[in-house]
């Protein structure tokens, strides 16, 4: 496990908003070093934690046997169909921490950080194409979208030029010091400018939004009536889908001015509507730095069925 303590961010109000009952059935979408799911089996809950990555599920046994969670390999995204093959086809509260892990950001043989030198992976399964796969290949305009898309990096361009003028790349080291490069970086400067770089690149790599988007459908599936989802984002692109689909899904969206009425959903509103947006107090501030950019949402399932026409073909 990472040296540095895994602390779960907005654990109290995550448990606020999924208010379990003892003897529910709760999903973790992402187990990671089991924060949220050893709270939610001390409230009471049985709990199916999922993670991709397989080093969270080998480092993570001990503890799911422990606290009696069951602990499930896979992406979020196939929980209906993970849980179906266990006989679950409903249940109480899915909670989903979006992103990259403390554990996956502190071990540099991973490949996802820009201050810690080692290979160019990025990926969470350890499986697929790997980030040093796509710099090394993709052509320059695709490079490019990705950084600008999922980086909103405004200069993607000369990075992506300075990338493919610099190929082969095999180390977090070299892509991080070509992008510092390419626009310019002084020691004193606040926000290392390979930051958006990186994430757009394993956003990428590891189909981020697509997963997202796919679990929220799945979740709104096996969500019974009255059952909680409490969903934590780290970005404005993660943050923005989520408050999107909650606001289409509860039954009215923006009317595009605030002098104009709000548009009726056209199917039964599959979610009350969402709570206030929570964002971490000063006292966890402190405590976790990497808090910073948390948001959670929250939302309620209503008894409406779910609507085809909002589910997505699956790949």
């Amino acid at each position: 496990m990472s040296a540095a303590p895994h602390i779960p961010v907005l654990l109290t109000e995550v448990l606020d908003a999924l208010a379990i009952t003892p003897g529910e059935r709760h999903v973790d979408g992402t187990f990671g070093a089991g924060g949220y799911s050893s709270a939610m089996a001390a409230a009471g809950a049985q709990v199916f934690a999922f993670d991709r990555d397989p080093d969270a599920i080998r480092e993570g046994q001990a503890l799911a046997d422990e606290k009696g969670i069951t602990l499930i390999p896979g992406e979020f995204s196939r929980m209906e169909e993970l849980l179906a093959e266990r006989g679950v086809s409903s249940v109480s509260g899915i909670t989903l921490d979006i992103g990259v892990s403390s554990m996956q950001l502190d071990r540099p043989e991973r490949g996802f950080s820009f201050q810690a030198d080692g290979p160019l992976d990025m990926t969470m399964s350890q499986g697929g194409m790997s980030a040093a796969d796509f710099l090394n290949t993709a052509a320059e305009e695709d490079i490019a979208d990705v950084i600008y898309r999922y980086g909103e990096e405004p200069r993607s361009r000369r990075v992506a030029r300075a990338i493919v003028d610099a190929r082969p790349l095999e180390r977090t080291g070299q892509l991080a010091a070509v992008v510092r490069r390419a626009l310019g970086y002084k020691p004193h400067d606040k926000k290392d400018p390979s930051t958006r770089t990186f994430q757009a690149i394993r956003i990428h790599v590891n189909r981020e939004l697509e997963e997202l988007e796919r679990a929220l459908e799945a979740a709104e599936a096996l969500l019974e009536p009255g059952g909680r989802l409490a969903i934590v984002t780290f970005h404005s692109l993660e943050d923005r889908i989520v408050k999107q689909f909650l606001r289409k899904r509860s039954g009215s969206e923006a009317g595009g001015s605030r002098h104009l009425p709000e548009k009726k959903a056209e199917v039964a509103p599959a979610f009350e509507k969402p709570a206030k947006a929570v964002k971490p107090g000063e006292t966890e501030l402190a405590r976790n730095p990497r808090a910073r950019s948390a948001t959670l949402r929250s939302a309620v399932r209503t008894g409406a069925p779910v609507a085809n026409a909002h589910r997505s073909a699956r790949p």
